[in-house]
C-alpha cells in the first residue's frame, strides 16, 4: 500500500468533532455517561437497545469465547460510535465495551439516534462514514491475520493506537502504556512473542518508555510498508 493511500485512509478515518455538536440536537433519549479507567460500559450478553459516542477517553471493544479466551475486536477513542448493531436487530450485545482510560461517553437509545439519522442528513452521513470506515478496519485486520507476521501486526496496532490521539498527524505520538497480554489479544500471538518485539522496537527507536509508550509514527509506519 502507498504511504499517498496509507495517508488518505487515516484522514478518511478521523470522524469530524462538529459530530458531536449534531448529537447536541438529540434532546431526547440521550445520556451523558462517565466511566473510570477499567470499567466495563457494556457486556457481552447484555440487552442492546442503544448506541454509545465517545466524547473523551479510550474503549476496547473484545469478545470471549465460550472457553473464555478473549478477543479484541477494536481499539476506541473521541468521537468514535460503538453499539451500532442494536440498530440492525441486535437482541444482545456480542461484544464487551470496556474503558482503557476515564471516559465519558453519550448514550443514545436506539428510537431516538434512529429520528436523528431519519432527520439530520449531515449526521447520517457522517454516521454512514463512520460505519464504512469500521468496516475498512475490519477489512484490513483480517488480510493482517492472514497475510502478516506477528511482528508486522504488533507495529500496524501501534500504529492505530497513536492514531486515535487528536494530533495524528505528529512524527511521534504519546499513547497510555498497554499490558503485554492485551497486546498480544490485539495481535493474535502470545504474551512472550510481544514482549520479544517490543523489546526489539525500542532497541531500534521505533517506541520509547517515558511514562507513556511513544511511537515513532513515522520510523515504524516504514518497517510495516517496507518490510
Amino acid at each position: 500500500m502507498t504511504r499517498a493511500r496509507k495517508a488518505a485512509i487515516a484522514t478518511f478515518k478521523r470522524i469530524d468533532p462538529y459530530v458531536a455538536t449534531l448529537l447536541g440536537k438529540i434532546t431526547d433519549g440521550k445520556q451523558l455517561m462517565s466511566f473510570q479507567n477499567d470499567e466495563e460500559i457494556f457486556s457481552q450478553g447484555d440487552r442492546a437497545d442503544s448506541i454509545y459516542f465517545i466524547q473523551t477517553g479510550r474503549v476496547k471493544i473484545a469478545v470471549v469465547s465460550p472457553r473464555g479466551k478473549e478477543a479484541v475486536l477494536a481499539m476506541l477513542g473521541p468521537h468514535d460510535f460503538f453499539g451500532e448493531g442494536s440498530l440492525v436487530g441486535q437482541s444482545l450485545r456480542t461484544s464487551t465495551a470496556k474503558t482503557l482510560k476515564p471516559s465519558t461517553v453519550f448514550r443514545i437509545a436506539n428510537r431516538s439516534m434512529v429520528q436523528a439519522l431519519r432527520e439530520q442528513s449531515e449526521l447520517s452521513e457522517k454516521f454512514m462514514a463512520s460505519l464504512l470506515s469500521r468496516n475498512i478496519d475490519l477489512v484490513e485486520d483480517l488480510c493482517d491475520q492472514l497475510f502478516n507476521h506477528s511482528e508486522k501486526r504488533l507495529a500496524r496496532v501501534l500504529l492505530k493506537l497513536a492514531r486515535l490521539r487528536e494530533h495524528s498527524a505528529m512524527t511521534d505520538a504519546s499513547i497510555p502504556e498497554l499490558s503485554h497480554e492485551t497486546l498480544a489479544e490485539m495481535v493474535g500471538t502470545t504474551r512472550s512473542r510481544i514482549t520479544h518485539f517490543m523489546n526489539k522496537f525500542r532497541t531500534m527507536g521505533l517506541i520509547d518508555y517515558n511514562g507513556e509508550l511513544t511511537v515513532r509514527t513515522e520510523l515504524l509506519t516504514d518497517l510495516v510498508l517496507h518490510d
